[in-house]
Parts: structure tokens; sequence; C-alpha cells
């Protein structure tokens, strides 16, 4: 049998060193920042995507509150939010890119930044419907495994890697096998459990099973909670231009 020769035999070589590098490797299914980008795939389609959301806010001693929205997701790191009702805050839009969220209302010309942190309604805050990419904000480890309804779950703390993130700290329970997102708990800087979440209504949507609903429940105060509900999401191909502050006028018409 003829014997390779030496360009060929360090082709080879070179070859299995990058077969065998941790960049030319996947990241394993286990490795607790694949477990949680594999948990965002689950909650919203990879590229581009659009859904509707209505947030429905309870207090106790109050009439529920109600809000929809169109959500507009580009690359998980641009987002673009509607607001269809109530008819008060109609035509207001919500333009994240990257780390930086802006405010436009249509009887103001210029766009006023914000933050994530800030509430937009009862327990939602802006960043929970804006940007939703913890894979890319939070750095992540695996505390324990558990069950939870009767399903083995890692248990996972999320740290922030910025300050501009919605939440400082979360602990998050992700579902063996399927990835899917259970429940979590959302902390300040300081420590404080600001308010806790369960991932609900598994359903078709946009080519596989989705948590529809999310239940977003204040830990000191019983009853007084916000449900996301998602409807219609659906892949698909959205212009660059949509997300551009200078465009927002247009899109709220």
């Amino acid at each position: 049998m003829r014997r390779p020769s030496k360009r060929a035999l360090a082709g080879i070589l070179i070859a299995l060193a990058m077969a065998g590098s941790p960049s030319a490797q996947a990241a394993p299914a286990d490795d607790p920042q694949e477990i949680v980008r594999r948990a965002d795939r689950v909650r919203g389609p990879e590229g581009n995507f659009a859904t509707s959301v209505t947030i429905t806010s309870t207090r106790a001693n109050s009439e529920p509150r109600t809000a929809e929205y169109e959500v507009l997701i580009k690359d998980w790191n641009r987002s673009l939010t509607k607001s269809l009702a109530p008819a008060r805050e109609k035509g207001r839009i919500l333009l994240m890119i990257g780390d930086d969220l802006w405010l436009f209302m249509p009887r103001i010309d210029q766009p006023i930044r914000i933050s994530m942190q800030q509430r937009l309604m009862g327990e939602v805050a802006n960043g929970d419907i804006v940007r939703t990419d913890f894979s890319g904000d939070y750095a992540a480890t695996v505390l324990r495994t558990e069950s939870v309804d009767g399903k083995e779950a890692w248990v996972l703390e999320l740290k922030a890697k910025r300050p501009s993130v919605t939440y400082h700290r979360i602990v998050y329970w992700v579902q063996k096998k399927t990835y899917h997102p259970l429940k979590a708990e959302f902390y300040s800087i300081s420590g404080t459990l600001l308010k806790t979440a369960a991932y609900e209504d598994y359903r078709p949507a946009a080519g596989r099973l989705r948590p529809m609903r999310l239940v977003l429940s204040d830990p000191l105060i019983r009853g007084q909670r916000s449900v996301m509900q998602y409807e219609n999401m659906k892949v698909r191909n959205l212009p660059d231009k949509y997300f551009t502050k200078d465009y927002l006028k247009k899109l709220s018409d």
C-alpha cells in the first residue's frame, strides 16, 4: 500500500487537531450555556419572527388591566414592540438595538432613551417583552437537578454579563431532554427576589412546541400577577429598516 506523502500527512494531522479543538466542536448538550441557548430557541425561533402578545395584569381590589402588542424580533439582538391597545397607548413603539432601548410616542418627534428594567405594565418589565436572549445576556452554571411536577430539570444560575440587562441574577429551571423552560426566579442586584415566572401552555408554534403563556407573579403580594399570552408566532422576513429610529414614525401609523 502506498504511504501518504509528507504534505498529505501534515494535512491529516492539522484536521485532527482542529477536530479536537474547542472551537471546532459543538458544545455538549449538558453544558450550562448550551442548555440556556437551547431553551432560548424553545421560547422563540432562531432568526427573524413575529408574534402578538396580550398582557393581563391583576391586582387585589381592582379590575384587571389588558394591553396588546405586536412584537418583531430580528436575530435576537434587535426587536420592535408596537402597542395596539388600549387606545390611549396605540402607536407607541419600543425599539431595541443591542443593549439600547428607545420609546417612541406619536406626539413626540424624537424617541426617548429608556431602560430594560423599567416597568412596562404590572409585573412586566420592558426587557421581558423586548429581549429574551438569556444565553447572550447571562453566564450560566448548573446548581443542581431536581424534579418539577414529575419532570427532571436542570436548575441553573444565570448571572448578568452587563449591568444594562433586565435582571442581575436568574434561577432558571429547564427540563432535561426537551430543554423546555419550566419556571424562573428573577433577582435584583441587592439579591431581592423581584418576581417569579411560570412557562405554560406548551403548544405547536413556528415549527415546534413552545410555551405560549408566561405568568409573572409578585412574591410578596398574593394574587398580584401579570400574564403574557403569545399568539400567531411565525417566522418572518423582517427588513432592516424597521429597526431604525428614523423609521419609527412610519410604523406607528
